[in-house]
């Protein structure tokens, strides 16, 4: 089987310090969790941003740049920039999800299907799809096809044969998220099942389904995300002290189950990203 990825997602938008003390919110600490996770086995980061001050979500593009210039001066961790517009509002929502895509980082997640969480309508329209996909393509950043439900797959399939995507199709399976596919091992089995056979895909699991469901992921020979933007804990009634922990534990769980894990290098490998750090102009084309 492939090296596992282990991507970190250090933040999200949900989870607070009141929650868990831990959980990072400046540019400061968001950057030095991920240089922390880089030296405990995480290939990539998936990041959010928040406001400094309140911790509420955010979207300003001082606050991404901050935490790349942070974690470029310290590794070569991959970077994975959210695109979700969860959290924006407004005339020019779809505008402001895209300028993470303008930072040019390796990858940037792609929500392709709409869903409804228990307190609000997760809305994706297929316009916006092609839009960012599109973005990405100029940019030359590898999009993180983000799948909450089975209905999500289509969407993305769309996208490939339209040509939006290149090879290899990136798929991160998002178990247990609000009211979407619930996180079992018959349902990850289902998913996996509807994929491109060429797709790479990763799983996560949402607060006590995290350590069930990259268990199943590794086992599956898929790759794994953890963090504080899907679990606050450890293990049950043990708050996790870094993202580091989770990223320990995962890599941990991935040797004891007879696997590798993959070096950043690994992972640009398997993503075909191998010539990601070729320089662009300011379009966004190969210089």
């Amino acid at each position: 089987m492939e090296k596992v990825i282990i991507t970190a997602a250090l933040t999200g938008s949900r989870p607070t310090k009141a929650m868990n003390p831990a959980v990072p919110y400046t540019p400061e600490e968001i950057a030095a969790s991920a240089v922390k996770c880089y030296a405990a086995g995480a290939a990539i980061a998936h990041i959010h941003v928040r406001d400094p001050a309140t911790g509420e979500p955010s979207s300003a593009l001082e606050l991404f740049q901050q935490v790349v210039t942070l974690i470029r001066e310290k590794c070569d961790l991959l970077l994975n920039l959210t695109t979700s517009g969860l959290h924006i509002e407004g005339s020019d929502a779809e505008e402001r999800r895209l300028l993470p895509i303008t930072l040019r980082p390796e990858l940037c997640s792609l929500d392709i299907g709409s869903l409804n969480m228990k307190d609000r309508v997760f809305s994706n329209h297929p316009d916006w799809g092609r839009m960012a996909a599109k973005k990405m393509g100029t940019f030359g950043v590898k999009p993180e096809i983000e799948i909450f439900d089975v209905g999500h797959i289509a969407p993305a399939l769309s996208l490939i044969e339209e040509g939006y995507i290149d090879d290899p199709p990136y798929f991160q399976l998002c178990m247990g998220v609000g009211w979407g596919i619930p996180a079992s091992a018959e349902n990850m089995l289902f998913l996996k099942n509807k994929l491109p056979s060429n797709a790479i895909w990763s799983v996560l699991g949402v607060g006590k389904s995290q350590l069930p469901m990259i268990t199943m992921g590794i086992l599956l020979g898929g790759h794994v995300r953890v963090g504080f933007e899907d679990n606050i804990f450890l293990r049950k009634g043990v708050p996790a002290k870094s993202n580091a922990e989770f990223v320990q534990q995962a890599a941990g769980l991935v040797r004891t189950l007879q696997r590798e894990v993959a070096t950043v290098n690994d992972a640009r490998q398997l993503l075909g990203l191998a010539n990601s750090s070729a320089s662009l102009d300011d379009s966004g084309s190969q210089a």
